[in-house]
């Protein structure tokens, strides 16, 4: 049986995916800042699910992540989903700090933690993240979160090419949705090509389960990433690019920290 551990389960699409596999019987161990969610998942599975507060942020995230790998049994499967994102117009500097704190280093901290365990025991696995559709260009409302997740993508990319020349049995997946209707997005928001979890829970498990390379979801993103990444940066750097409709105006940085702090992205792209 396979043993999936998730990060970034207590809400989205990480708690979506925790639910199905662990509906179908599949060992799933859930971790996230907050676990009030996850212990709910726990008492509804209790012989499918283990759960652990893990803040991706903190240093030893590590060793609790391999806490939770041994309250599993093991892991065939990492599948990281955590991160937080904001369109920061103001670029307010700790906010910016706070996406790369969370999307770049954390994520490092655990991506990493899973190669490790699996090269050094000598275990096939699969490493897969969502990482998003933002970071095949810079964007301008949302500076850091676009950088941060490409990082990401260059990470796995640099990864593979590690466990090729090291001779890890490790497979990499690059799961890159466009905008996913959450609770977290306002009602009053509204973007491009949205999608719900219904419609892209069953795309993430596929990609996973073909262990596909890198996976653009849904089909109109994958024809949109391939014609921007065709734009210049000398073109594409003069584009005015929105995130919502209707646009509006910018607001006072009161009206933005206001902003910010109700309505965070995270798991969304």
């Amino acid at each position: 049986m396979k043993r999936v551990v998730i990060m970034g389960a207590s809400s989205g699409i990480g708690y979506a995916v925790a639910e199905a596999l662990a509906s179908r019987g599949v060992k799933v161990g859930v971790a996230a800042r907050h676990t009030d969610k996850l212990l709910g998942l726990k008492e509804k599975y209790p012989e499918q699910v283990e759960y652990l507060s893990i803040d991706i942020t903190d240093p030893d995230a590590k060793e609790r992540l391999m806490t939770l790998i041994g309250m599993l049994g093991g892991m065939d499967i990492y599948f990281h989903v955590a991160g937080i994102g904001y369109e920061n117009l103001y670029l307010d500097p700790e906010r910016e700090v706070e996406m790369i704190n969370t999307n770049a280093a954390g994520f490092a901290r655990m991506i990493c933690t899973a190669y490790r365990y699996f090269r050094d025991n000598k275990r096939k696995g699969q490493i897969a993240a969502v990482t998003s559709v933002a970071g095949t260009k810079g964007i301008g409302r949302m500076a850091a979160y676009s950088s941060s997740k490409k990082f990401d993508q260059w990470y796995l990319d640099a990864l593979e090419q590690l466990s090729h020349a090291e001779g890890a049995d490790i497979s990499f997946t690059d799961i890159r949705p466009g905008w996913v209707r959450t609770p977290l997005i306002p009602d009053d928001r509204k973007f491009p090509m949205e999608m719900t979890l219904e419609e892209v829970l069953p795309l993430i498990i596929k990609a996973i389960v073909r262990k596909d390379r890198v996976a653009v979801l849904d089909w109109r993103w994958n024809l949109l990433v391939g014609a921007w990444r065709s734009i210049p940066n000398a073109v594409w750097t003069k584009m005015k690019v929105t995130l919502s409709t209707p646009d509006s105006p910018l607001p006072t940085q009161a009206e933005q920290e206001k902003h910010d702090a109700e309505e965070a992205l995270g798991e969304i792209i």
